[in-house]
């Protein structure tokens, strides 16, 4: 299979097969008002998720399964599982039986996501930067459509959730049809030590700390952007807000594949650490500015608009630099410890932001996410000065 062949196919299964991680969060709106649930509750939907692809990611590390057994044997199961337990959501009678399987629905993606980066990788030795950089642009599209199926129909919730469960299903089987390429890692055998062992090496653990900065940002702008918008809208008196909130969080959240395109084509060509080192710097103003726009919903949206671009343009990069820099036998394992890691600390700031806007209101709760990625930068700027850059990118660092 060539390798154009192959990052077609894998995008397609990766923007179909992600649909189920924002299924809830798009509808929570109706949820809402059907469950009574507060802003504590609300954020549990989607932090149940990081957490259940916390714990299945270690599982996954731990056991060396992405090293074990064949990725795309593991892709189409947990799709599967992805698809069974987000498609229950919509017979849940309410938050104490919805929050299980959102738990659940996050575990099964830890075998979805990490072992289609490991597919792709060994397709591509030059450009692997921009090969990925478009896998998790395609993730980033799976993300955003619940969001886009809500806004543009008149579908009830149920059908939202049952939607994204079915293309989950579809975007499992497509990955079957992708082996492994050329350029195939190391067996590794089991070691569950090198899950530790990936946070030792100071290379390997400065790229790291990148992903967390980036990740402290991410999810809780993707997860609370709508509901940022919908209350600008609101606020500013437009009709019908919950639609065209939802529309443009997918516009938002959408507009990032381009980011991860451009960020692979800066990483391969530029280097990774200025490509990351940059998309946090403007995505950080981004947070620190769109506060400041609350009061017009138009100034919000392009404000949204460039963050949505910026704030995962470098997150295919971090993945990127750890099959560069990790030991070879076990890349899939470090990729694994890594999303583990940054995942569980998205968790912190999905629920820290609605308690942050209670307290003290929308126009300055985004300032909490600014942190992050300054110091990712810190870290990045820091990976360019070391011996070990001259192994990423082709020694462009």
């Amino acid at each position: 299979m060539s390798r154009t062949t192959a990052l077609s196919l894998l995008s397609v299964a990766m923007a179909l097969a992600m649909t189920t991680w924002f299924s809830a969060s798009a509808v929570l709106p109706e949820l809402r008002l059907r469950w009574s649930l507060s802003s504590g509750e609300s954020a549990w939907l989607t932090i149940a998720v990081q957490l259940g692809f916390v714990f299945g990611a270690l599982l996954s590390a731990v056991t060396n399964l992405p090293d074990q057994v064949s990725p795309r044997l593991v892709v189409f199961g947990c799709a599967i599982g992805a698809a069974i337990v987000n498609a229950l959501v919509a017979s849940a009678d309410g938050f104490a039986s919805a929050l299980p399987l959102r738990f659940a629905t996050g575990m099964f993606a830890a075998g979805i996501y990490p072992p289609m980066l490991k597919i792709l990788a060994t397709h591509f030795r030059e450009g692997r930067g921009l090969a990925l950089g478009i896998l998790v642009g395609a993730l980033t599209l799976g993300n955003a459509t619940p969001h886009l199926v809500h806004g543009i129909g008149t579908l009830p919730w149920q059908q939202v959730v049952l939607v994204s469960s079915f293309l989950t299903v579809i975007g499992g089987a497509v990955a079957l049809l992708v082996p492994n390429g050329m350029y195939p890692f190391a067996r590794g055998s089991f070691e569950p030590r090198y899950a530790l062992r990936a946070f030792r090496d100071p290379a390997v653990r400065l790229a790291n700390f990148g992903y967390f900065g980036h990740m402290w940002e991410l999810f809780a702008m993707w997860t609370w952007f709508a509901a940022f918008f919908a209350a600008s809208l609101a606020a500013a008196g437009v009709a019908d807000a919950s639609s065209l909130a939802s529309l443009g969080a997918f516009a938002v959240v959408g507009a990032g594949a381009i980011g991860c395109i451009a960020g692979g084509v800066l990483g391969d060509a530029w280097g990774r650490t200025r490509t990351t080192a940059l998309a946090m710097t403007v995505s950080a103003s981004c947070a620190a500015l769109i506060g400041a726009a609350f009061a017009s919903p138009a100034l919000v949206f392009v404000v949204g608009l460039v963050w949505g671009v910026a704030v995962v343009a470098d997150s295919a990069q971090f993945s990127t630099m750890v099959t560069e820099l990790a030991d070879q036998a076990y890349v899939g394992t470090a990729l694994t410890v890594q999303l583990a890691a940054g995942f569980a600390l998205t968790a912190a700031t999905i629920w820290l932001v609605p308690l942050v806007r209670d307290a003290i209101g929308w126009p300055l709760t985004f300032l909490l996410l600014v942190p992050g990625p300054a110091l990712g930068v810190v870290a990045m700027l820091r990976l360019r000065d070391r011996p070990e850059s001259q192994r990423i990118a082709g020694g462009r660092g």
